[in-house]
C-alpha cells in the first residue's frame, strides 16, 4: 500500500467518526504507522496537523448544520465533537470571524477546509478518460477557440491564502463577488442572451495576492461604467471538466480538487506550462449548476 493510501484511510475514518472522540494513537494504528511518523506524514500530505484538521472538518460540519434553526447551537456543538457552546463559539469565531449565532442570523458562504482526496495527487489519466474520485468525476479534454471571446463583470483582489479551499478559513469573498455581479447582470445590455458565465483567477497587482473576475459572455470587450472586461484569447485549451452532487459541493469542494489535480498533478506530469490564468466556465454560476470546466491555455502547443 502506498503511503498516501494509508493516510487516506484515516482521512475517511475521521469523516465517518467526526462526532466521536478521535485519538491519534488509533489513527496511527489504522495506518499501520508509529504515532510520530503518522503525524509527520499526515501533515505533509494533508497540509494540516491532525488535530487542526479534525477541528476544521468539525467546523465545516457545524456550518452546514447551523442554518437549521430547529436545533439548538449547543446540540450542534455536541453533535460534532465540541464539549460546550462556549468551546464551539471560540473555535468558530477564530476560524470565520463571527460567532455561530451571528452566522445563523446572517448565513454567508464560508471558506471551509475540504476533505482531501489524495489519489488526485498520484493518479494520471489519459485525455477523454473520466476519473472518479469520492463522488467527483473529472475529465481532461482539449478544445480549439478560433477567435477571442469577451466577458463583462466585476473584479476583486485577494491574498492567495484566502482562496476557497485554501489554507485559511473565513468568509467566501468570491461568493459575495458573484452575488454582486448577479445583481447587475439583468441590466447589462452588452451580454449575450444565453452566454456562459466565467470566473477567472489571474495575476494580482500586489505581492501575495491574486485577482478574480466574475462575469458573463458579452458581444464586445467594452465595459459600461462600474464593470470590467476579460478577453479569453484564441488557442487550443486544455479543459478539466468536472461534476458534483450539488452547487455548494461544486464551488467549494470539487473546483478546489479539480484545480489541484490539473495544476499539481496532470500538467506537471505532461511537462506543460500554461499562461498565468485559469478560467472556470459555467452554464450559470447558480444553485442549479452541478457541472463546471476549468480552462487553461498552454504557452506552446505540444506535440501529442
Amino acid at each position: 500500500m502506498h503511503a498516501w493510501e494509508q493516510i487516506q484511510i484515516t482521512v475517511d475514518y475521521i469523516e465517518e467518526h467526526i462526532s466521536e472522540e478521535i485519538k491519534i494513537e488509533n489513527l496511527a494504528k489504522l495506518a499501520s504507522l508509529s504515532q510520530f511518523y503518522y503525524q509527520r506524514l499526515f501533515s505533509r500530505l494533508v497540509k494540516k496537523p491532525v488535530i487542526e484538521y479534525v477541528r476544521l472538518r468539525r467546523l465545516a460540519k457545524v456550518s452546514e448544520a447551523l442554518p437549521d434553526k430547529s436545533k439548538r447551537i449547543l446540540d450542534i456543538a455536541l453533535d460534532f465533537g465540541f464539549s460546550s457552546h462556549e468551546t464551539l463559539t471560540r473555535s468558530f469565531k477564530d476560524a470565520f470571524g463571527m460567532t455561530p449565532e451571528e452566522y445563523r442570523s446572517n448565513p454567508v458562504r464560508l471558506n471551509n477546509f475540504v476533505k482531501p482526496q489524495l489519489l488526485l495527487n498520484y493518479t494520471l489519466v489519459d485525455e477523454n478518460v473520466p476519473l472518479i474520485a469520492n463522488g467527483v468525476v473529472l475529465e481532461i479534454t482539449r478544445r480549439q477557440v478560433s477567435s477571442p471571446q469577451f466577458f463583462l463583470g466585476l473584479t476583486a483582489e485577494e491574498p492567495f491564502n484566502r482562496m476557497p479551499g485554501g489554507d485559511e478559513t473565513g468568509i467566501d469573498t468570491l461568493g459575495k463577488l458573484w452575488d454582486a455581479f448577479h445583481e447587475y447582470k439583468s441590466a447589462i445590455m452588452e451580454l449575450k442572451a444565453d452566454g456562459h458565465e466565467l470566473g477567472v483567477t489571474y495575476t494580482g497587482t500586489k505581492e501575495g495576492c491574486y485577482r478574480y473576475f466574475a462575469g458573463a459572455e458579452a458581444v464586445s470587450n467594452k465595459p459600461p461604467e462600474g464593470l470590467t472586461s476579460w478577453e479569453l484569447p484564441k488557442g487550443e485549451y486544455i479543459i478539466c471538466s468536472f461534476e458534483a452532487e450539488d452547487f455548494e459541493h461544486l464551488v467549494m469542494d470539487a473546483v478546489y480538487k479539480a484545480h489541484r489535480y490539473l495544476f499539481e498533478t496532470w500538467l506537471p506530469n505532461h511537462n506543460l506550462h500554461v499562461r498565468p490564468f485559469a478560467a472556470e466556465r459555467y452554464a450559470s454560476h447558480g444553485p442549479d449548476t452541478t457541472r463546471m470546466e476549468v480552462w487553461v491555455l498552454p504557452e506552446v502547443t505540444q506535440n501529442r
